[in-house]
């Protein structure tokens, strides 16, 4: 495997060429539309002729709703080992809430591709969001804390799971030992038979990080609780903030480094975005607000604009500007490279697994696992492209 940034004057047949692979792989792979235009600073991964290898070495999980399409979901549970369907909620005295759509499609698609289905519990509110006094009501309620942690195994046991991740978001500050112990007591209870339990943690760097988001999360008193943890290295760059990169690595990095010092490496998995963000300019705090754009998406809008893709070195992530109706704009996402980037780390620290939020729209080049990949940032020529990896997949 091997990743190509456009130049000008390329076309997706002479890059074909140029690898000696079918071109037909490649506006395949990279999700490219009929008559295949390119952008200059565009990633291509480019795979040799042979079939794509799917679930790497690694755990991969993915999110998603029951509104995702059949077509998106079938091609996309080949690379994952656990599908995390979103979600179930629940009431003040832990009676569950299911999904608005039903799930079980999901179920038995991911039966059907040998994946396991994973059930995840959220503490949304009537508006949908996340809802903490709804959390901290269920935790000082020992009878409805131990009403949920049952709907959940009966749940499980009903609809064929394979265990349950607990994705609760800013979690009052006084409420972080319960909380832990609400994870502890559930992980007891569906460790007993045989099912998993996985914790979702927001982004820290510090034990004494501020701010709601954080302050209710224990890494340490989590990471003894559940089986696993999936850091959510994710949402730098969001709806409201100043245009930037959702994942720099630098500060995922970060994020990891902090992890591995409060939980057993092996029971950490991190977040990848397979989203991005579009900015009016200019930027206005408070007032301006992001549009979330599909990786593919993102692309092709660079090729219709007829931007160049450019490329953050310190966030490892894509960016570019274009103009509409007089407005100027600015895109950050994500592409091979920066999956690339993020695989590495992994790679480096020894993780187990990653989780992708979310899989609803699909992004096939970001689910390869590309172990090694260099990138070719010239036009090659034919006898430097026959060269590959000895560790490449």
């Amino acid at each position: 495997m091997q990743i190509y940034v456009v130049q000008p004057g390329d076309t997706v047949d002479a890059i074909a060429y140029r690898f000696g692979v079918d071109p037909a792989t490649v506006t395949y792979v990279n999700q490219l539309e009929y008559p295949y235009p390119l952008t200059v600073g565009q990633a291509l991964l480019i795979l040799d002729n042979q079939e794509i290898l799917t679930r790497p070495g690694l755990v991969t999980n993915g999110y998603a709703y029951p509104f995702i399409t059949q077509n998106v979901l079938d091609e996309t549970l080949p690379f994952l080992s656990e599908l995390s369907v979103f979600s179930y909620g629940f009431t003040t005295d832990g009676s569950l809430i299911p999904p608005a759509l039903n799930e079980d499609f999901m179920i038995e698609s991911a039966r059907t591709a040998g994946t396991k289905a994973i059930l995840t519990l959220t503490p949304f509110g009537p508006d949908g969001k996340f809802n903490n006094t709804l959390i901290h009501q269920m935790l000082i309620n020992p009878s409805a804390s131990n009403n949920l942690i049952q709907s959940v195994l009966n749940k499980i046991n009903e609809k064929g799971y394979s265990g349950a991740d607990v994705d609760f978001e800013y979690i009052l500050a006084e409420d972080r030992e319960l909380f832990a112990n609400f994870v502890a007591d559930m992980t007891r209870t569906l460790n007993s038979y045989g099912y998993q339990v996985s914790v979702a943690l927001a982004p820290k760097t510090s034990s004494d990080q501020k701010g709601l988001l954080y302050e209710g999360k224990d890494y340490r008193l989590l990471g003894e609780a559940a089986n696993k943890v999936l850091l959510m290295t994710y949402e730098w760059g969001y709806t409201y903030s100043e245009p930037m990169a959702v994942a720099p690595i630098n500060k995922v990095r970060q994020v990891v480094e902090y992890a591995l010092t409060q939980i057993p490496l092996e029971k950490i998995t991190m977040g990848i975005p397979n989203y991005g963000y579009d900015w009016p300019l200019p930027y206005e705090k408070g007032v301006t607000r992001a549009t979330t754009i599909g990786c593919v998406e993102a692309v092709r809008l660079a090729v219709e604009k007829q931007s160049e893709i450019l490329f953050d070195t310190t966030a490892m992530t894509p960016y570019f500007y274009y103009e509409e109706n007089g407005i100027s704009h600015e895109v950050w996402f994500e592409d091979v490279r920066s999956i690339q980037a993020k695989f590495d780390l992994v790679q480096e620290k020894g993780l187990p697994g990653v989780g992708y939020w979310q899989i609803m729209k699909l992004f096939l080049a970001g689910l390869i696992y590309v172990d090694n990949a260099f990138v070719i940032d010239k036009t090659p020529t034919v006898e430097s492209a026959s060269w590959k990896s000895t560790n490449g997949r």
